[in-house]
């Protein structure tokens, strides 16, 4: 009986440190999504406000988050260069990533 109780413990362990990576790597891969949406959002706004793109910089921003899953939580344009944040939800919490897009200097 304590062999069975050990291994009881074991699995019991063992089940639980990998739903504990399980919740870090679901963390991780939001994350990149998230930085994704940012990116692509930072880059469509760019282009817009240098001419590419007809449109309002960050509304074309908007657009582009919300087709990754993401909300556009700010969004300046100084020139041509844009600045965006995204966020989202994870698990309660609200999560953000900012990315900065244009021409180099």
């Amino acid at each position: 009986m304590t062999g069975a109780t050990l291994a009881v413990g074991i699995v019991a362990g063992c089940a639980t440190i990998m739903i504990g990576f399980t919740a870090i790597g679901a963390a991780a891969v939001t994350g990149q999504r998230l930085a994704g949406a940012a990116d692509a959002a930072a880059l469509a706004a760019a282009d817009t406000a240098s001419g590419a793109v007809s449109g309002d910089p960050c509304r074309r921003a908007a657009e582009i988050a919300a087709a990754s899953g993401a909300s556009l939580a700010a969004c300046g344009v100084d020139g041509l260069i844009a600045t965006v944040t995204v966020s989202s939800a994870f698990g309660g919490l609200t999560v953000t990533a900012s990315s900065r897009a244009g021409p180099p200097p």
